[in-house]
């Protein structure tokens, strides 16, 4: 029996997701994060040492991180769905696309949300100051243009394809979709400004699996 061990607002979401697509039987157990640090609870370490979600259970196979469950879930239960053939160049995007939403895409996103916090949290009034100025200078200095520039290069992207790999819809759509609905969330994707990448959002909540998802895994906030 496939147990998706779900933390709420976490990247395990996506995992719900393509498991309502695939359609398969699986159950949720799921944890809560800490409401002052917002990190998982202790009970995720005792199923994977990392203590992070998304984490998966299919028998006696315990995995961990989005990529490596996605590929092992297409290649379990897909029958050839969600995946381009071998041997094509949609295929070479796919694998490219799965791998760059964590680790291309999503390191920027992460350092935006952590100083974001910084600047907004308590703090003596005579840092405060000199704690918005670093914020300040390092969002200017690197996260904007960093942002700029892959949302630059994922919106051309997708406006050559309606789907991140090429005519049809991949696993890889559902990997590319935290970041997209993060930077969304943010602001930072607007119908005038990304055009494309605003269309591809509408397209993957269309999907009849997205909502069911969102059903099964409560309230998801990017912001």
């Amino acid at each position: 029996m496939i147990v998706l061990h779900h933390l709420n607002n976490s990247r395990s979401q996506r995992i719900l997701w393509l498991l309502e697509e695939l359609g398969v039987e699986y159950e949720v157990k799921r944890y809560q994060r800490d409401a002052k640090t917002m990190l998982a609870p202790p009970a995720l370490r005792a199923v994977h040492p990392l203590g992070k979600s998304p984490v998966l259970t299919d028998g006696d196979l315990t995995l961990a991180e989005s990529g490596a469950i996605i590929e092992y879930l297409v290649e379990r239960y897909g029958e050839g769905r969600f995946i381009p053939a071998a041997g094509t160049p949609e295929r070479l995007r796919y694998t490219f696309w799965l791998h760059y939403a964590e680790g291309s895409a999503m390191p920027p996103l992460l350092m935006a949300l952590v100083f974001h916090r910084i600047e907004t949290a308590p703090m003596p009034f005579f840092v405060r100051p000199i704690a918005r100025s670093i914020v300040k200078k390092v969002r200017e200095g690197f996260l904007t243009p960093q942002l700029e520039t892959h949302l630059g290069y994922m919106e051309g992207e997708i406006g050559k394809t309606p789907w991140f790999a090429g005519p049809e819809f991949t696993a890889a759509d559902i990997q590319m979709s935290f970041p997209v609905e993060a930077a969304s969330a943010r602001a930072a994707i607007t119908a005038e400004k990304q055009p494309n990448l605003h269309a591809w959002l509408k397209r993957i909540h269309a999907r009849p699996a997205y909502p069911r998802a969102l059903l099964k895994g409560g309230p998801y906030d990017y912001a």
